[in-house]
């Protein structure tokens, strides 16, 4: 495992931005570029009441594969991504990835790369709930 991947995980309990800045911490990094994903309250025109994340048993696993393909691919000191399951209300954080670097170029760029990646290889699929009554499952296979 890279030294540069500092903190993965995925969590039924919410998560704490704080946490994940905390696990980044160091002296050689200029920048720390953070994203935070949250709950919103529509989707594609309609209302959504509330949503649930299912991961698959090798996500976690997954998740660590991809923050070490960042962590070798980018000039970076730190990578943390956690990605919440189970229920979650409008309004609540369901994944937070950060990384540092010695300059915001390379932060912002691997960061970038951290989360666009996440959703498109790691196996966490949302159930949303709808305000009128239907539901869509959203990036299963």
């Amino acid at each position: 495992m890279s030294s540069a991947v500092r903190l993965v995980d995925l969590r039924e309990t919410p998560l704490d931005v704080a946490e994940v800045v905390a696990a980044l911490d160091d002296d050689a990094s200029g920048g720390l570029t953070l994203f935070v994903g949250r709950v919103r309250d529509h989707d594609g025109g309609k209302g959504v009441t509330g949503l649930d994340y299912s991961a698959h048993p090798t996500a976690l696993a997954r998740l660590r594969e991809v923050c070490e393909r960042v962590a070798e691919e980018y000039d970076v000191q730190g990578v943390a991504a956690v990605h919440r399951t189970g229920s979650l209300a409008i309004g609540d954080i369901a994944v937070v990835v950060a990384t540092t670097a010695a300059h915001r170029g390379d932060a912002f760029t691997a960061s970038r790369a951290l989360i666009d990646t996440l959703k498109a290889e790691v196996p966490i699929w949302k159930h949303q709930r709808f305000g009128d009554g239907t539901e869509e499952w959203v990036g299963t296979p």
